[in-house]
Order: C-alpha cells, then sequence, then structure tokens
C-alpha cells in the first residue's frame, strides 16, 4: 500500500516559470519510490505566464483536488500594467516606477500580508482538515512562494498536531529575499511578516530549503530542523554537442532590472568594437521575458546588430535555444542577501553541459556548485577584466572547436536523484 502525501501550491500547470518545476518534478517520482501524492491547487488562480506544454508532464497517478481562490490581481491590473510583472516577481528599481505602481507596491506589501492569496488560508483549512482526515494522510508540503501556503499548513499543524507530519518548502526566502527591501513596507507590516515567518519556521516538522545559505538563514532564524534539496534537471535536458555557426552567449529566462549585468554588456560593446572577427561571428541571444528597459539600452549601442530577441518559449523549446548556445548566462541580485539563490533553470544550464557564465555577489552558492561540477565561472557585478578574458578565451575555444567537459557530478541534480533524497527525508 503506497504511503499518501498531500502538497499544497499555488503553482501547477499550466502555469509557466520556475515556481511550478520544482513540485511536478518530485511528484513525477514520488509514486516510483511508494509514495501516493495528492496535489491541493487553485482552481481559478492568476499566474503571470502560462505554459500549456507543461500538463504533459503530470504524472497520471497524482490525485489533484482543486478549490476556487479569490484573489485581488485582476483588479490591480486594470489599474496598470506593471502589476502583471509584481506578480511574476520582477521588480524594477524605484525611480523607474510610476506614481500608480508605486501606490501598488505599497499596498501589495502592507495590506496583503503574507500576499494577495492570503484569503485561500482560512477556505484551505476548512477543506484540508477534512481531506486529511477521509484520505488517512499522515504527512503534507506547503510550497512557498506564495508563503499563504505555509500559513494553510500552520492552520492545519495547529489543528492536528503530532497527528501529521508538515514539510515547509521554501524555494525563496521570505524576510530574507533580496527584494524584500523594495516593498516599502511599514515597521508594523515588517514586524507580521517576520512574526508569521518565525511562526512557520518554528512549528513546521522539516523545513526544506533550495539552496545552503538559506539553509544556514532558516537555522539562525530558529528553524528547529532544516535540510537543503536544491532543485534540479529533468530527463528532456538532454546534451548537444554539436558545433553553432555563430559564437552565441545566451540569457535564458526572465530578467529584470534588478539582475542587469552592465559590466557584462560592456565588456561585449569593447570586444566587439575592438575586434571585427568577434564582431561578426558574435550573437547575444535572449530567450524569455526581458525587462523593455534593458531591451532598449542594448539597442542605443553596437550589440543591436548581434542582438536575437526570442521572446518567452515553452519550456522544451527553450532548452533546445540552451543547446545552441556556446556560453549561457546567469545573473543574481547585486545584493549579499542573493548569494543563497540558485535560480531554477541554472540546474538545466548544468545538463546540457554547456559553459555556464554567472555574475552576482561573492561566494554566492552558485559559485560553489559550478566549481564542484567544472561547470564554468562565476564573476561579481564590478569584473572587466577577468570578464573579458574569460569571453576571449572562450570563443578561441569555439574557433578551434574544443568541447566543454563537465564534472560526472552533474548527476546528482538529476530531479530522480533529488526525489530519492526527498525521499530520505520523508
Amino acid at each position: 500500500m503506497n504511503k499518501k502525501v498531500l502538497i499544497i501550491s499555488y503553482y501547477w500547470p499550466p502555469s509557466g516559470g520556475p515556481g511550478v518545476q520544482r513540485w511536478l518534478k518530485f511528484t513525477k517520482y514520488l509514486p516510483e519510490f511508494g509514495y501516493e501524492p495528492h496535489v491541493y491547487i487553485p482552481e481559478n488562480p492568476s499566474y503571470p505566464i502560462l505554459d500549456p506544454s507543461l500538463i504533459e508532464e503530470i504524472n497520471p497517478k497524482i490525485i489533484i483536488v482543486k478549490k476556487p481562490i479569490w484573489e485581488p490581481y485582476h483588479i490591480a491590473e486594470k489599474i496598470t500594467k506593471k502589476n502583471k510583472d509584481f506578480k511574476a516577481g520582477q521588480f524594477e528599481t524605484s525611480k523607474k516606477l510610476g506614481i500608480l505602481s508605486r501606490l501598488s507596491v505599497f499596498v501589495r506589501g502592507n495590506f496583503f500580508i503574507p500576499d494577495a492569496r492570503k484569503f485561500w488560508i482560512k477556505p484551505s483549512i476548512k477543506f484540508l482538515e477534512k481531506y486529511i482526515d477521509e484520505h488517512r494522510i499522515d504527512t503534507f508540503v506547503t510550497t512557498g512562494p506564495p508563503h499563504s501556503m505555509h500559513l494553510i499548513g500552520l492552520g492545519l499543524k495547529q489543528i492536528k498536531k503530532d497527528k501529521i507530519r508538515w514539510i515547509a518548502d521554501f524555494r525563496d526566502p521570505w524576510t530574507q529575499i533580496s527584494y524584500y527591501s523594495q516593498l516599502k513596507l511599514t515597521s508594523r507590516s515588517d514586524r507580521r511578516h517576520k512574526e508569521m515567518e518565525k511562526k512557520v519556521l518554528l512549528t513546521a516538522d522539516l523545513v526544506l530549503s533550495t539552496s545552503f545559505t538559506d539553509k544556514e538563514n532558516f537555522e539562525k532564524l530558529g528553524a528547529k530542523n532544516v535540510v537543503c534539496i536544491t532543485n534540479g534537471f529533468d530527463s528532456e535536458v538532454n546534451t548537444l554537442n554539436e558545433r553553432t555557426s555563430t559564437f552565441t552567449i545566451s540569457y535564458v529566462g526572465m530578467l529584470e532590472s534588478l539582475r542587469n549585468p552592465i559590466n557584462l554588456w560592456k565588456v561585449l560593446i569593447e570586444l566587439v568594437e575592438e575586434c571585427s572577427e568577434f564582431a561578426s561571428l558574435f550573437r547575444l541571444k535572449f530567450v524569455g521575458k526581458i525587462s523593455d528597459s534593458i531591451l532598449n539600452n542594448l539597442n542605443f549601442t553596437v550589440l543591436k546588430n548581434n542582438l536575437v530577441n526570442i521572446g518567452y518559449l515553452p519550456h522544451i523549446e527553450s532548452i533546445n535555444e540552451m543547446n545552441f548556445s556556446n556560453l549561457l548566462v546567469l545573473t543574481n541580485f547585486d545584493n549579499e542577501k542573493s548569494k543563497g539563490i540558485i535560480p531554477g533553470k541554472f540546474f538545466e544550464y548544468l545538463a546540457t553541459g554547456k559553459t555556464i557564465l554567472s555574475i552576482g555577489p561573492q561566494h554566492a552558492d552558485v559559485e560553489k556548485i559550478l566549481n564542484e561540477t567544472n561547470s564554468g565561472k562565476h564573476f561579481t557585478y564590478n569584473s572587466h577584466d577577468l570578464l573579458k578574458k574569460f569571453i576571449l578565451d572562450e570563443f578561441e575555444k569555439w574557433k578551434n572547436n574544443i568541447i566543454h567537459t563537465p564534472s560526472l557530478k552533474i548527476s546528482n541534480f538529476h530531479r530522480k536523484f533529488l526525489t530519492k533524497n526527498l525521499i530520505e527525508n520523508l
């Protein structure tokens, strides 16, 4: 007889973007380890990005339960289009926001605590209390953000107490996330966020983090049992070593102004201006949602002739674009607090076997994995000469058809291996 586990999540196919991948993949492999996943999701969510192709990846052995949710985003979106970006996790600098957008950020942070999905908490607790009893479930998982999911878990744990085991999975931190300061919180709202966060960390039987730094930070905040299980890649990511017709540097995913690698653009501009061969053979490719301000600025430079902006693609197609690249760019916030962020796409980058060019804070968790797997190089935001040399070296390797060979340790980040790790903690 299979063991049963309930997963409470806001993001689920047809939602696109990184938030849906983690538990879509865990539930794909859980039945192979003797677990029957029950997934509780909203019936009528407001997703910022849609990717219907992910529906095909849902394991048919999963039991999916849906209940209606009321959330105010459809009202906010009528006020200003920028709200769609905030919902997707994009935060531009305050100077670039109009008055309505600044008001929206203030309202979001101070009136919807912990987030705009708070109205789903009480009805979900009421429904799931009975559902857990009827289906004899003894373990459940909440995955956030949105962190309202964790408050559903907190309510259920307070009712069920020792009769059920609660795992709080933090795909991103709560108050420790780098853009937390952008929410324009009052001191009272800040205190409420931190009180809720601490209560979740102290009450959950197990806290999951997706990075080594987040694990340390959760322990400092009082979490009694924290395990780091990173994100990973799945079998649809294959290594393709065919020679590309151009030396292609690609950024795949969402890129907002706060993660804009300005020094990288400066280095590329210099290389294009100084080396005619590089200028004729180099392409800068964007696949995904890129900030308009970044694109506009690049189009006023010599890089406009090398720029290929493909836009958002379904998940499988975006992986294909990774394979037809030579360098894959990863950026993080230029902020000490972001050193624990390991974007989900990083692991798909790893699986392609392509060289990764990472830009972010010093001593980032990404750098640790890059070094362990021999998969690329990490630079800080003020790197210039070393970054320029690295790109030139990679350009020479491409011209001489020298293929990059990463470490076999990359297999430790396959989703099935990570699910086995999850099972050991369940």
